[in-house]
């Protein structure tokens, strides 16, 4: 018996409104400094206050993280299926993919900004880089876990590799592939907001990276709460995105999104 949406969503809204109601009340009950920590309520007067800025914060930083993960995506997958056609090439080159998932990417920010310049490329790079590692991982995964039965029967039905690749080790592929762009789309976000603090000084609209700074300098907690906040809500939104995509393109047929 399948569950309502509603009902569903219940026990994470009461979770939510218990742990935002013991956060108001233990803040004035000990008295704590709105610049050490606001209230909720202080938190939600600064995202009214300034909405303005934080919706067009977010619409750079979005951008910019859009960019890094649609790179991710298609880099990812097209680097995964040259790894899957040789075991040789796998071994010699897939450890140096593990590179971009353990550097820093605080430390080579500053090599971006020369190689890129300040602004809005350099901070897309920096969200590709922090969002290509899972695509790879997992797409690499999905095609190498294909049913061995299968390949067999394509082989003596004499199929060529392009078919193979595209008519069953991509669809089989498609649920590790869609785990890797969940991971990748909250991922995005971060390398994103990251390549801001280093990166996000120019011309263009500041990002959410250049509020939450601001705001720090500013001893205005309560806005760097929000812009947090926003940068939450920017995440969870390409989250639900990826994820959705992923349940329509595969309730039909793999248990993984049809329930069964």
């Amino acid at each position: 018996m399948s569950t309502s949406p509603l009902r569903a969503a219940l026990p994470p809204l009461a979770a939510l409104v218990l742990f935002l109601g013991l956060w108001e009340a233990a803040t004035r009950a000990l008295s704590t400094p709105v610049w050490l920590l606001p209230p909720p309520s202080a938190v939600a007067a600064a995202a009214a206050r300034d909405a303005a800025s934080l919706l067009s914060a977010a619409f750079t930083t979005g951008r910019s993280a859009l960019v890094g993960f649609g790179l991710s995506a298609g880099v990812g997958v097209l680097t995964a299926i040259l790894l899957s056609s040789s075991r040789l090439l796998e071994r010699a080159l897939y450890p140096y993919t593990l590179f971009l998932q353990t550097v820093p990417i605080v430390a080579i920010a500053p090599l971006l900004v020369l190689w890129f310049g300040p602004g809005a490329r350099a901070v897309a790079v920096s969200s590709f880089i922090v969002s290509l590692f899972p695509v790879i991982a997992n797409t690499l995964t999905g095609l190498r876990s294909v049913d061995p039965a299968l390949r067999d029967l394509f082989r003596l039905y004499g199929a060529r590799r392009v078919a193979t690749l595209w008519k069953l080790e991509l669809p089989a592929a498609l649920p590790h592939l869609f785990t890797g762009l969940r991971i990748a789309s909250g991922l995005s976000v971060i390398g994103a907001i990251v390549g801001e603090f280093v990166a996000g000084f120019s011309e263009d609209a500041a990002g959410l990276g250049i509020l939450v700074l601001s705001a720090y300098r500013q001893l205005r907690t309560d806005l760097l709460f929000a812009a947090v906040l926003a940068a939450s809500v920017l995440g969870l939104a390409l989250f639900g995105a990826v994820s959705l995509t992923g349940a329509r393109l595969l309730r039909r047929w793999h248990p993984s999104a049809s329930g069964t």
